[in-house]
C-alpha cells in the first residue's frame, strides 16, 4: 500500500502531506487515521508510547472521547528527504465544558511507501475561555479559506 505524496519531499509535497494528515485527524475517525501509519509504526505522544495500528486506534478512540469538538491546524516547520517537523495547535473542550488550546511539535519519519513509521509528539495544553477560541469551522475538514497557524499569530 502506497500513501502519496512519497518521500523525498519538496516544499509542495511536504505541505500536502501535512494537510492530508490534518484532514484525517479532523475527521476524528481512528480507523481512517491509522491507515496513514506503517503497521509497525512507533509513537511517543506526550508520555504515551504506542506501537502499531491497533494501539494507534485505541489511543485515538480514547483521545477523541475526552477531547470533544476537536479542531486541528498543522503547519510544516522543516523537512528533509523522508523526515518532517510539523507544528500544530488544536482546540477542544472537556466533559465539563472547559476549552483548551493544545500546542505542539511533531517529528515524522516516513517509509518508502509514504507511510509514517515514527511519530514523536510534544504537546502542551492551555485552558482558554470560549471567547478566546480561534478555530471556528463546522466539525471536520478545515475550510481552505480558514487562516492557518501563522496567519492566526500562533
Amino acid at each position: 500500500m502506497s500513501r502519496p505524496p512519497l518521500p523525498p519531499f519538496t516544499p509542495e509535497s511536504a505541505a500536502q502531506k501535512a494537510r492530508l494528515a490534518e484532514d484525517a485527524w479532523n475527521s476524528r475517525d481512528p480507523d481512517k487515521v491509522a491507515l496513514a501509519y506503517a503497521p509497525d509504526s512507533q509513537w511517543r505522544n506526550r508520555v504515551d508510547f504506542i506501537s502499531g495500528r491497533a494501539e494507534i486506534i485505541a489511543f485515538l478512540t480514547r483521545k477523541w472521547a475526552r477531547e470533544q469538538e476537536y479542531r486541528l491546524i498543522k503547519e510544516v516547520w522543516s523537512f528533509r528527504e523522508n523526515l518532517m517537523a510539523v507544528r500544530f495547535a488544536y482546540e477542544w473542550h472537556d466533559a465539563a465544558g472547559q476549552w483548551f488550546r493544545s500546542y505542539g511539535n511533531e517529528n515524522w519519519e516516513f517509509d518508502e511507501a509514504g507511510l509514517m513509521r515514527r511519530r514523536i509528539a510534544s504537546i502542551n495544553d492551555l485552558a482558554i475561555s470560549s471567547n478566546d477560541r480561534l478555530f471556528h469551522w463546522p466539525q471536520g475538514r478545515r475550510p481552505d479559506d480558514h487562516p492557518g497557524l501563522t496567519s492566526l499569530g500562533l
